[in-house]
């Protein structure tokens, strides 16, 4: 089965029309995108969409064997005249499911909000999954053990929605996950292609081609990430985000209630606020036994509370307890947490604080704790295939993809 994506981007297409932001302004070329439109084999057609025509003949195709056209979006798409030829659109009923002469089974799949997916089976039983923009289903999709070839859906804008459906094993390790109807919320070019490898997932041009359950080189998702940036540089939500396609998170808080302090209750509060509600959070700096059990990804946030907890317990902040053993503890505690990186099995991203390019800390005890989390990173970052430093909101690679 072959899907030929005449369009991958949002029903406004990208650049926007009379749009001055920033990702409109460099979506040229290759990163232009009309709205997401789909032809499956030559003879279905997944949402019409102005140009269709000309953006199948320009990939090298044409609609004239198309023998069934389905909108997906919640209203009947565009007004525009239907070509020569084609068969005026239609739609399946959530649950109901349409079989062509052609030999594709086209299941409708009932989503959260307004539109419907579709679950289409081609005639060597191949699969594939298609969502329209917004959209997620509204249940489990699929039992374990069935996860669809390639999945088409909106990665950015419902990242929640790829969790789902990893959690319901209707997405594995196999599946082909590719981004569509992308709009201007991420710039286009490297950082679209960035954000999307950490979710597993993938975007192509319009006009290409997908073979469908052909192998595609996808990088994988990284195993222990570290996410290094100053105060409000954005280095949280960059974390956050690495995981928000995947379920049930541990999000491992060092930092704690600090009840009575309402600064970081509110704090705390917009952390949650942002995180998924399938998450879990566990309030703890003893992370060497989460880190050596098996279990779902652990997001740390972060080695900066956790050092300053460490540091706290073996007396580091007095120089006569720092001198008398407190240094060997700290570095203990440190290489025991380093270990637990290299040989754990979970998922882990952690955050800490980048303070060494900073002032010069006017106490003895400041220039410790800003020199021993220097030393807790480089460490930490060793054990990591991946380690990002945002700055100003924009993440940069330091080591990895």
């Amino acid at each position: 089965m072959d899907v030929t994506l005449l369009g991958t981007g949002a029903p406004a297409g990208l650049p926007r029309p009379d749009c001055p932001c920033a990702a409109c302004t460099t979506a040229l070329g290759a990163d232009a995108r009309a709205a997401t439109s789909l032809l499956v084999d030559d003879s279905l057609l997944v949402d019409l969409t102005p140009g269709a025509a000309l953006a199948a003949a320009r990939a090298g195709h044409s609609l004239s064997g198309v023998a069934q056209v389905l909108l997906s979006h919640p209203h009947n798409g565009p007004a525009i005249e239907v070509p020569a030829g084609l068969p005026q659109p239609g739609r399946v009923p959530d649950g109901r499911e349409l079989a062509l002469l052609t030999g594709h089974r086209v299941r409708a799949v009932a989503l959260d909000s307004p539109g419907t997916g579709y679950a289409v089976t081609g005639p060597d039983g191949l699969r594939l999954l298609y969502l329209p923009p917004g959209g997620a289903p509204a249940g489990p999709e699929e039992g374990p053990g069935t996860p669809y070839d390639l999945v088409l859906l909106d990665v950015v804008g419902r990242p929640d929605s790829l969790a789902r459906l990893r959690a319901a094993g209707a997405v594995g390790p196999t599946t082909d996950v590719v981004a569509v109807h992308l709009d201007h919320d991420v710039p286009p070019g490297a950082e679209l292609h960035r954000r999307l490898a950490a979710a597993g997932a993938r975007a192509v041009p319009d006009g290409t081609t997908l073979v469908v359950g052909s192998y595609e080189e996808v990088p994988d998702v990284p195993r222990r990430t570290l996410v290094l940036g100053g105060a409000r540089s954005g280095k949280s939500v960059e974390a956050e985000r690495r995981l928000e396609t995947f379920p049930d998170v541990l999000y491992v808080a060092t930092g704690g209630s600090r009840g009575g302090d309402p600064e970081w209750a509110a704090r705390v509060a917009a952390h949650r606020e942002r995180r998924p509600g399938s998450w879990r959070t566990a309030e703890t700096c003893d992370l060497v036994p989460l880190l050596e059990e098996d279990g779902p990804p652990l997001l740390v946030d972060c080695l900066s509370l956790w050092l300053t907890d460490a540091m706290d317990s073996v007396g580091a902040w007095d120089d006569a307890e720092w001198a008398g053993g407190g240094e060997r503890a700290l570095r203990e505690r440190v290489a025991a947490l380093t270990r637990a990186v290299r040989t754990t099995r979970r998922t882990v991203v952690a955050v800490s604080n980048e303070v060494g390019s900073g002032i010069v800390p006017a106490t003895a005890s400041g220039r410790r704790y800003r020199d021993e989390l220097g030393r807790l990173n480089a460490a930490f970052a060793a054990e990591c295939e991946q380690v990002l430093l945002v700055v100003a909101g924009q993440a940069v690679t330091l080591r990895g993809r």
